[in-house]
């Protein structure tokens, strides 16, 4: 298997004196994805779990709702090929001439929100955690991350139950964590009800629609949240906590899977029943 890192000569300064020394940084690999022996799209990814990140990818993407829609995936990974076979090509919608699908994550990605709109649905989850779940959750989440603490450059997605971490992955691109995270999913057909998603990056639009597609109403990460990203979570039904550092953390949507006094309080209608937000 190819490794996901590599070692780099490098300066190190401390106190403004340097010295030579050596780092290990993450390595960053272009895998094609052909399609019915058509080019579809470059994925720049961490050169590990490929076979999960293309099932994923083209779940995303909407190319696919089930693995069964693959007659065959084969990867060459010394050529940084993924060949897979179909019955039929991507529809016009999810098609394009050729497409880079940069690790930044950034103006290079692509995504077609009309295609999204379809294949998101409203999540169904029941799942309740406590603040102290949250933080519990969230240590194990950045404690597990090998590649991350070897190079300092990749991003993490997990899934996990309120008693504990279940499965992830890495990779330099955050879409792509998530992407290989379906992967597994679809894969192993796992039922993903009252499961959570935890991440290590921003919680964007994007991210938010891929939670959705998995069916996972409950998405921690230690970082920051966009307001479309938000927006959506309210009429999809997913709860997003961001900032999950600590002792603290912001419950931006769906507060009523926090566990919590002062929030049950706060949620009860005018005669003290039931909480109004997922009654």
């Amino acid at each position: 298997m190819e490794k996901a890192f590599k070692e780099r000569e490098m300066w190190r300064f401390e106190g403004g004196r340097g010295e030579p020394d050596s780092d290990v940084v993450a390595d960053e690999y272009p895998l094609t994805l052909m399609i019915n022996g058509e080019e579809f799209a470059t994925l720049v990814c961490t050169p590990l779990n490929l076979e999960e990140l293309v099932i994923g990818f083209l779940a995303s993407e909407g190319v696919i709702r089930r693995v069964e829609d693959i007659n065959s995936l084969s990867i060459d990974q010394d050529r940084g090929f993924a060949y897979v076979e179909m019955d039929r090509m991507p529809t016009a919608e999810v098609k394009s001439d050729k497409r880079w699908i940069s690790s930044c994550c950034g103006k290079s990605r692509s995504f077609y929100f009309q295609n999204d709109a379809k294949t998101a649905k409203t999540v169904i989850s029941h799942v309740t955690i406590t603040p102290e779940q949250c933080e519990s959750l969230m240590k194990a989440f950045q404690q597990s991350s090998g590649l991350f603490h070897e190079t300092g450059g990749v991003h993490q997605a997990s899934i996990a139950s309120v008693d504990g971490l279940e499965y992830g992955y890495e990779d330099i691109g955050r879409h792509n964590a998530l992407d290989k995270l379906y992967g597994y999913v679809l894969r192993e057909k796992i039922a993903l009800k009252n499961k959570i998603v935890i991440f290590s990056g921003r919680i964007s639009s994007e991210v938010l629609l891929k939670v959705s597609k998995m069916g996972v109403g409950l998405i921690l990460s230690k970082s920051a949240s966009t307001h479309l990203a938000l927006e959506l979570a309210e009429d999809l039904n997913i709860t997003a906590i961001g900032f999950v550092r600590k002792d603290r953390m912001n419950v931006y949507t769906h507060p009523h899977r926090v566990v919590d006094t002062y929030i049950e309080e706060n949620n009860r209608d005018e005669k003290g029943g039931i909480p109004i937000d997922g009654a």
